[in-house]
């Protein structure tokens, strides 16, 4: 939150942060619309559903349950997501992990911090500052354990759901893998010819970055880190990177939505539901929308995959066949995620001119 009061108040006028916000909305649908276009082209192609026996799916289906994870689903629903998106209670966000809360509220201290009298405001912008950096002191501790953590990470889920139930779904996961994979070639793409970065020098940037969410499984976790990465070492100026990254943290999921569109078209196929092009088409806009509201919190993918399913007439209990390898996928598109967030500030800053971009409000 710090680090976007200071991100905000780091622009000289309002206008900086308009014109950021009118170029990186359209950004963000149309990246997260490519990435569920991806996942619906893998998906079929790979038709993951054809490669699980029948005993293993009513296996299964039998020795997991999914009880707890209904009750809270049935309140959910797409509109009350999208709705919901601007909070009614901070408190109750914090406890919830709903990061975009903190974002509107920083938007808001921000720009008010911009309007007020510069020595009014100079003690409240040295306590952020502050704020900011013991932040980012724990975030380098964290990272020099980072290594073990994953490994240790890794060792629990196999030892959790055996080597039977990855190698039973090994065709879904690898489909999900290909896919974010497809994705990642995207986002150095773009990095390359819009952002005029090597892919191989914008990966060796961004390693720790991903080595972090890889680990943590939380897009808001690592935010610190994704913005001194973005400053220090991809060179995006202050306002982008902590106007961009946060934002992106919160409503730019492509990982997470290229994963739900490729799980719950996988459970058609093992169901035998047939999805007519209507019933496709609104699985992949209801796909996007539900990922614009996704809490960057670990594990929640899952229970917003079980509202689109409801919406196409999938059984919810499908969702206890892919439960036990979901905590690896999540992992890996939470890493996709934001290396997404950064290829945005990349892309910002070539979009912005360089005088807009490094207009900076003297401390």
């Amino acid at each position: 939150m710090s680090s976007i009061i200071l991100g905000i108040t780091s622009a000289q006028n309002t206008e900086t942060l308009k014109s950021l916000g009118m170029k990186i909305a359209p950004y963000f649908v149309f990246t997260t619309i490519v990435a569920v276009s991806i996942g619906i082209f893998i998906v079929f192609a790979i038709k993951p559903g054809n490669f699980v026996s029948s005993d293993i799916v009513n296996s299964i289906s039998s020795s997991v349950t999914v009880a707890k994870d209904a009750v809270s689903i049935q309140s959910i629903s797409i509109p009350d997501m999208i709705v919901g998106l601007i909070p009614v209670n901070t408190a109750q966000s914090e406890l919830d992990g709903n990061i975009l809360a903190f974002v509107i509220l920083a938007i808001f201290v921000g720009v008010a911090l911009m309007n007020m009298d510069k020595e009014d405001a100079k003690p409240i912008k040295d306590l952020a500052r502050s704020f900011q950096a013991f932040s980012m002191k724990v975030v380098d501790w964290a990272m020099k354990l980072a290594p073990y953590a994953v490994f240790g990470l890794l060792c629990s889920i196999t030892i959790k759901i055996g080597f039977d139930a990855i190698s039973s779904m090994s065709m879904y996961v690898f489909t999900v893998l290909f896919g974010l994979f497809i994705l990642l070639c995207f986002y150095l793409s773009i990095a390359y010819f819009i952002g005029r970065v090597k892919p191989l020098d914008f990966l060796r940037d961004i390693r720790e970055v991903q080595l972090m969410a890889f680990s943590t499984s939380s897009s808001a976790a690592v935010m610190p880190l994704s913005m001194k990465t973005a400053e220090d070492k991809l060179h995006i100026p202050t306002p982008i990177s902590k106007f961009v990254i946060p934002l992106g943290a919160t409503i730019n999921m492509d990982g997470t939505a290229l994963y739900q569109v490729i799980a719950a078209i996988f459970l058609t196929q093992l169901f035998g539901i047939d999805l007519s092009l209507i019933e496709i088409v609104i699985l992949a806009l209801t796909t996007v929308g539900a990922s614009i509201g996704s809490p960057s919190t670990p594990g929640v993918g899952i229970v917003i995959l079980a509202t689109i399913l409801q919406g196409i007439g999938v059984p919810v209990e499908g969702i206890a066949l892919i439960l036990g390898v979901d905590r690896i996928l999540d992992m890996c598109r939470t890493t996709i995620n934001v290396t997404g967030d950064l290829t945005a500030s990349l892309v910002m800053k070539r979009l912005t001119s360089f005088n807009e971009a490094s207009d900076v409000s003297e401390s």
